[in-house]
């Protein structure tokens, strides 16, 4: 029991320069996959945040919701369709995508966040035309002419605008902010789905974040032996992608990346979700967690 202890003080004497290099630092937070949809995983998840704001690091949380939204659809009997790996949002859709959101999932976030101590507050894009947003343009091949053509995918959006102003508000307080990926278009009756990598990766790039981590359900960007790497630069991402090697779902978090860095987030980092209290792990041991992209 005394070597437990023991061990326990180590990990927490071992973790002051990483302490002292985030203290003051924003770090925005991705947070989907499984671990929203397990209550263990929430909880133990808004704990580590709760411990960010406690030493000091200043988290701001932009969370998913794909397989929620998916289940409202089904229980209202609303067909969904994908081209390009993007859900094509309609106007009816959009209702029920800003209600998910933005209502019962950014809802669930904060109040897991409250249980352990923290001071959360739940926002969307749209509050203080946080994200303003204009419908994404998206292209795809056609498989027999080989002719790219434009995609109509309703209302999603891609971030024009970011206002950090609301978010340093509550960063100069001890308040965590938790923002729902819905945009605000030029006009005030239109509202944007936007994808949730996205929206991070440009809050992150708007307010200069010290890091961004994409929490997914994969260990990180993996080479063609399917080992993770821990450690990409631009050069390796380009090289990866040309090859192939980059493919799928991996390719728009990998370029989300990279966008975040070319506006001055410090680095990125692609990690493992499901693994327990991996942002803490990535954030405070040598070890790290994940794969850490940098300029």
């Amino acid at each position: 029991m005394k070597r437990d202890w023991l061990a326990t003080a180590r990990t927490l004497s071992e973790a002051l320069p990483y302490l002292q290099r985030y203290d003051g630092e924003v770090v925005v937070v991705k947070f989907g996959g499984h671990a929203m949809g397990e209550a263990d995983a929430m909880d133990s998840f808004a704990r580590d945040i709760v411990l960010m704001k406690q030493c000091g690091v200043q988290p701001i949380i932009v969370h998913g919701g794909g397989p929620q939204i998916n289940q409202m659809l089904e229980r209202l009997q609303i067909q969904s369709e994908f081209r390009g790996g993007l859900r094509v949002t309609t106007a009816e859709m959009v209702e029920v995508v800003e209600m998910v959101l933005a209502g019962v999932i950014n809802k669930r976030i904060v109040a897991a966040i409250n249980a352990q101590g923290g001071r959360a507050v739940g926002l969307s894009g749209k509050d203080a035309n946080l994200m303003i947003c204009r419908k994404a343009t998206k292209t795809e091949k056609d498989p027999d002419s080989n002719i790219e053509r434009v995609l109509d995918l309703g209302y999603v959006g891609e971030p024009v605008k970011v206002n950090p102003g609301v978010l340093k508000t509550f960063l100069e307080s001890d308040f965590i902010p938790v923002i729902a990926p819905v945009g605000a278009g030029s006009t005030p009756t239109e509202t944007f789905n936007v994808n949730g990598d996205t929206a991070a990766g440009a809050i992150a790039g708007a307010i200069s974040a010290k890091r961004l981590l994409l929490m997914t359900d994969v260990q990180g960007v993996k080479n063609r032996d399917g080992e993770v790497i821990t450690d990409l630069s631009r050069s390796d991402i380009h090289a990866m992608l040309s090859e192939g090697t980059i493919k799928g779902g991996m390719i728009p978090k990998v370029e989300t990346s990279l966008d975040a860095i070319d506006q001055g987030v410090e680095a990125a980092v692609i990690l493992d979700g499901r693994a327990p209290h991996a942002v803490l792990l990535e954030l405070f041991t040598a070890h790290g967690a994940g794969t850490l992209i940098h300029a």
